[in-house]
């Protein structure tokens, strides 16, 4: 006897339905993929050939990508049952809503439907726009000197809109893939939060975007910056976001924090900010870490670097190296799925590397030995006998919680 579809899927896939049919539909995700041929992943957005409205569909395999467009009516016979009977997790956007499916293991569905601000219809060729993130008009661009008073970017902050606009992005993805669905509310932490560009963005994104309640706390150390954001936050009506001078270390902070971001933090400071986000049981972490001092004097060569590594611009560049992987094999065996990437490109910034973390919503207790095994591998090769994030671990201080 067929088993029916569970009623959230069906449901689903008719709201799919309705927004292509009512010329609504914006963006579809699928994700987290029962499926015997591999995928991992379905994006679906509109594109227009010859005046034509098509369904681009991108499916997204471990080791590459494969794209087609197709009309709505053949795109709706692909992805219907993609929706019934594969994917776990669905994130469908129309001009007016976000709506959020998830599917327990066990196969009960239930879905989230929030309101957004409209988001007007993207649906062009291959000389279409950027897609971008974060609205030019947001009231805390202004207020931060990005834009001027009519919403255009300043000449002078190009760069600094890219870059706000990718971290943005990298966020987003990190958010639907994590267990965190709005409207549950969240708190975020940005450590070293500077001018507070990234932190105002991530901030109104997961407000105004997302529909999040969340509260947002940036914590920097010069006061005159800290004065400053808090100053610009009550201009741009940023509820929810505060600002907090302070080191990461005696930062005093809620005991659970959801998000947690630290870009730019020297050497060790990576490591503290890290160290805080996994005793918080953050369910994503992103840092941008600089300054890799502390496992340079300890790295020996292994047989046959020696050539190599006494050249001091190698050996920094491997002290780099080896740092971050430790840094991600330590969040692999707390039970996060990590990666190591570049945030944007050199032209932009040269501090570009970035590690993001995201909880595992299951144990998955042998890739945690696996890394412990693979971090144990590296520092015998390197010679390297002790790294701060494991010091931090082995004695976990609650220093900086709030009661």
């Amino acid at each position: 006897m067929n088993v029916p579809p569970d009623p959230a899927r069906t449901q689903f896939v008719s709201l799919l339905a309705n927004a292509l049919a009512e010329g609504s539909f914006r963006k579809l995700v699928l994700a987290k993929g029962q499926t015997t041929d591999g995928c991992q992943r379905v994006d679906v957005r509109q594109v227009l050939a010859r005046n034509e409205p098509l369904l681009a569909i991108v499916q997204t395999f471990p080791t590459n990508d494969i794209t087609k467009s197709v009309g709505t009516e053949k795109g709706m016979a692909f992805l219907r049952p993609l929706v019934l009977e594969v994917f776990l997790r669905g994130h469908l956007t129309t001009a007016t809503e976000q709506i959020d499916l998830s599917v327990s293991k066990r196969g009960s569905g239930a879905i989230h439907r929030s309101q957004i601000r409209p988001v007007p219809i993207v649906a062009h060729g291959h000389d279409r726009p950027k897609m971008r993130f974060v609205d030019q008009d947001r009231p805390f661009l202004t207020e931060l000197g990005v834009t001027d008073p009519a919403g255009k970017v300043i000449p002078s902050m190009a760069r600094k809109w890219k870059q706000i606009n990718k971290f943005v992005e990298i966020v987003d993805g990190a958010i639907k893939q994590s267990d965190l669905k709005s409207p549950v509310p969240i708190t975020v932490a940005d450590f070293g939060s500077g001018k507070g560009y990234l932190t105002f963005a991530l901030h109104d994104y997961l407000r105004t975007a997302l529909g999040y309640e969340v509260t947002t706390v940036g914590v920097e150390q010069r006061d005159d910056l800290v004065a400053a954001c808090n100053l610009a936050a009550q201009r741009a009506d940023a509820n929810g976001l505060t600002f907090l001078q302070s080191d990461i270390e005696s930062a005093v902070l809620p005991k659970l924090m959801d998000v947690l971001v630290a870009l730019h933090a020297c050497d060790t400071a990576t490591d503290q900010a890290i160290h805080r986000g996994i005793v918080a049981g953050a369910q994503v972490i992103i840092c941008s870490p600089c300054c890799h001092k502390e496992l340079r004097p300890q790295i020996k060569s292994p047989v046959g670097l020696a050539s190599v590594l006494r050249n001091g611009v190698h050996l920094g560049l491997t002290s780099e190296m080896v740092t971050d992987t430790m840094r991600a094999l330590v969040l692999e065996e707390q039970g996060y799925d990590t990666k190591i990437f570049e945030f944007v490109g050199l032209e932009d910034t040269s501090k570009n590397k970035m590690i993001l973390a995201v909880k595992r919503t299951n144990s998955h207790g042998d890739r945690a030995g696996q890394a412990f095994a693979e971090r144990n591998e590296l520092k015998s090769m390197f010679g390297i006998q002790t790294q701060y994030l494991e010091r931090l671990l082995s004695g976990s201080s609650t220093d900086g919680v709030a009661n």
